[in-house]
């Protein structure tokens, strides 16, 4: 599973609305819907607006050897 499609899974199991999310993280929701499908690599920048978006911490969508999220 992608980073993406962990946290597509969170948004799903929270109730909350992908476009909304991006909206809030300054994200096209393109772009957004995209990485949530795990055909797009997540740059940094994003993940952690997503992160701040969602009040979690960085960590919790990676399992360390993930490299969907880039510098």
């Amino acid at each position: 599973m992608t980073v993406g499609e962990r946290i597509k899974a969170y948004l799903s199991e929270q109730g909350l609305k992908q476009n909304k999310v991006a909206e809030k993280a300054g994200i096209s929701n393109d772009k957004f819907n995209l990485s949530m499908n795990g055909k797009r690599k997540i740059p940094l920048d994003e993940y952690a607006k997503i992160c701040n978006v969602l009040g979690v911490p960085a960590g919790t969508f990676l399992d360390g050897s993930s490299q969907e999220v880039e510098e």
